[in-house]
């Protein structure tokens, strides 16, 4: 277990410097702790693994001022739990995640957070998927890949993303290399 919240840390610690993530930056984070453990998504969900995920990746990015943003699963509809002062404008729904309705990750961060709201969208800045969780509806356009030095947190597939502006223009346009 102690192993799975420092590769949760060092996972993000990775994702915070390769995406350029700044303060105020949202992250969302889809969770399967089923495929962490070795089981199909959905079949096994697990609070204690979920917990010192969450725990680690929370930690990092609380250090660098950066919102975590976790994704319920699809028996609420992939909402997200974040802190209400991350999303002051957006339109908040009734449900509490539990286990089997929410995903075990989803309410370890709702259970965390000081003032947890629960939203149907948002637009993130970057993401981790991990264990096949279908986070890009939740990233602003353009995702972009990000290749991190491990694949894998446990036994769950770890895929990253980050976001940069939209090109626009033509063959003459110059483009901020900046924020590519």
């Amino acid at each position: 277990m102690e192993n799975i919240y420092e590769s949760a840390r060092e996972i993000t610690r990775e994702l915070v410097e390769k995406a350029k993530l700044k303060k105020g930056n949202i992250v969302v984070i889809g969770c399967s702790s089923s495929e962490v453990v070795g089981e199909r998504i959905g079949t096994n969900s697990d609070p204690d693994v979920a917990e010192k995920i969450f725990r680690g990746i929370k930690e990092i990015l609380d250090e660098n001022g950066i919102y975590p943003a976790a994704q319920c699963c699809e028996h609420l509809n992939r909402a997200i739990v974040i802190e209400r002062e991350a999303v002051p404008q957006s339109e908040t729904v009734n449900v509490v995640p539990q286990k089997k309705a929410g995903g075990s990750f989803a309410t370890a961060a709702y259970s965390h957070f000081q003032d947890p709201v629960v939203v149907e969208e948002i637009k993130a800045d970057a993401g981790l998927d991990i264990g096949g969780t279908l986070i890009g509806m939740h990233m602003k356009k353009v995702a972009v890949p990000l290749r991190l030095s491990v694949n894998h947190l446990g036994n769950a597939i770890l895929l990253a993303a980050r976001t940069r502006p939209k090109f626009i223009g033509g063959s003459r346009a110059v483009y901020d290399e900046e924020l590519l």
